[in-house]
Order: C-alpha cells, then sequence, then structure tokens
C-alpha cells in the first residue's frame, strides 16, 4: 500500500493483509540497496497471525518515489515521519545491516514511537570499503555483484535456496542494480553515533548475527550488543544477508521475542 511522506508517494509492504492500525505492528527496514522484498517470509507470516506488518521502501528505492536520503540520521528521522503517516502508533522496529542504523536513529529521535528494537546481520558502526563505494559511484550494477559475493554465505555461493527455483544473490543483484546504492553505502559509512544512541535506549532489543558474515563479522555484533543491553542469537552456516538465506531461522527468533512481549501486555 501507498503512504504520503514528505511530499512523496512511499510503499510499503503489508504481508498481504489490509494494513490495520489497531493491532500490533511490526516495521522491517531493508538494508542498502535492498527493498521490502527482503522480507517476504517474515510479513506474510506476522501478517497472518494476529499483527499488521509495514516493510516500506525507503525514498527512491523500488517502489516509493523521492530522492534518496543522503545520512543515517536522516533515514532515522524519515521512519518516524513514515510511522505517524501509516497511524500505526508505537511498533516493533526490524532492521537488517545499514536498516538497523536507521532503526537506532528512530530510537534516538523518536523513542515514543517503540516497542523494541531487532537488529540483524549488523552492528553499532558498519565501515564500507572505499572501492565498493567507488564502484557503487560508477555502476550500482557493479557494486552490487561486490556485496553479494560478500554478503551471501557458503551455500549460497554455490545455489543452494531456501526457496526451491530461487537464486537469491540473482534476485538481490537485480534489485541493487536499480536502486540507489552509491547513497546508501556513503551514509552508511559515515555513520558513528551507534555507541551513544545505545546508552539512551530503554526498550528491549535483540541482535540475530550470523557465523559466516563477512560484511558485519559477529565480533562486532557481540560488541554492540554488549553496548546495548540487548539479547543475542547467532546462526550457523549463513552469511550477512540473513532474512533472504536464512528466512526461517530469521522468523522463528523474531517469533519467540516479539510474541513473548505481545503475551506479556
Amino acid at each position: 500500500m501507498y503512504f504520503e511522506v514528505r511530499g512523496s508517494k512511499t510503499y510499503a509492504a503489508t504481508g498481504g493483509k489490509e494494513f490495520d492500525s489497531s493491532l500490533p505492528t511490526v516495521m522491517f527496514v531493508h538494508g542498502s540497496g535492498l527493498d521490502h522484498r527482503s522480507w517476504a517470509l517474515q510479513t506474510r507470516w506476522f501478517a497472518y497471525h494476529g499483527y499488521s506488518v509495514l516493510a516500506p521502501d525507503l525514498p527512491g528505492h523500488s517502489l516509493s518515489k523521492g530522492d534518496a536520503l543522503e545520512s543515517i540520521e536522516d533515514m532515522g528521522a524519515w521512519l518516524a515521519e513514515f510511522i505517524r503517516a501509516s497511524g500505526a502508533g508505537k511498533v516493533h522496529a526490524v532492521g537488517h545491516s545499514q536498516g538497523f542504523l536507521d532503526v537506532l536513529e528512530l530510537a534516538n529521535q523518536a523513542p515514543d514511537l517503540l516497542k523494541s528494537i531487532t537488529g540483524i546481520g549488523t552492528a553499532g558502526a558498519i565501515p564500507v570499503n572505499p572501492a565498493l563505494i567507488e564502484a557503487a559511484k560508477s555502476s550500482a550494477g557493479a557494486a552490487a555483484e561486490m556485496l553479494l559475493l560478500w554478503g551471501f554465505g557458503p551455500d549460497a555461493q554455490y545455489g543452494i535456496s531456501a526457496v526451491p527455483g530461487m537464486q537469491p544473490i540473482a534476485i538481490g543483484r537485480q534489485i541493487m542494480a536499480r536502486n540507489p546504492l552509491y547513497a546508501d553505502l556513503v551514509a552508511c559509512g559515515a555513520y558513528q553515533n551507534g555507541s551513544a544512541v545505545a546508552k539512551t535506549i530503554d526498550v528491549p532489543a535483540q541482535l540475530i548475527l550470523a557465523r559466516k558474515d563477512r560484511l558485519t563479522p559477529v565480533k562486532a555484533g557481540m560488541a554492540f550488543a554488549e553496548e546495548l543491553g540487548a539479547r543475542v542469537t547467532i546462526i550457523e552456516r549463513y552469511g550477512h544477508m540473513l532474512p533472504i538465506e536464512a528466512p526461517r531461522q530469521t522468523l522463528q527468533i523474531l517469533r519467540e521475542l516479539i510474541g513473548a512481549l505481545e503475551s506479556s501486555r
């Protein structure tokens, strides 16, 4: 469905069900160069099990209009405006990679909009190789090739997919090549506010990390989890693209935390 945010048409996937602001809402925020399709399994499950779902395409990405945002701080502010435009009230915010940095800034700027936060394949800061940024400046497709080579674990590189008949690396390449990957990577690499924000967060937090992650190594995620006071779950064998590579495992962990929080209300 579409919302108007900052005067631009913004698309958000709702998991195949009509959005209902009276239900507890889970918001999913995609990583660099990606879009709502990162969350296909997770959004559908929550939408059909008593939740409302919002998985927006950030401005300038896929089905959303507007210019790409140039900083994580502005992405956090935009998310707050998006939530208010949707009428959702407080949300459980889930972010993958750069998407979690956006969620951190949302927590920093509008903590009243959050019930919990979950980071997947992430840390409090995500350094970006200058060669990758330079490649993205010249060609999003070439940079996507590099990013996906490092972003998926060994099984995916051999063509093993969680969805028979679909090749996630090829799908990821197609999405990233058409999105503002350069702007995302520059914003991601420049963000240094994670540790300061972690000290202010007072909602339940968890990190879901991948043992084979070569973009945001487990060590960095674990260190940030200590700063955040977050529960940590490590998924073995998989790489950085957990929502796509290991969708069922990722979903199960999300179900446990968010379900426990909602059942205790």
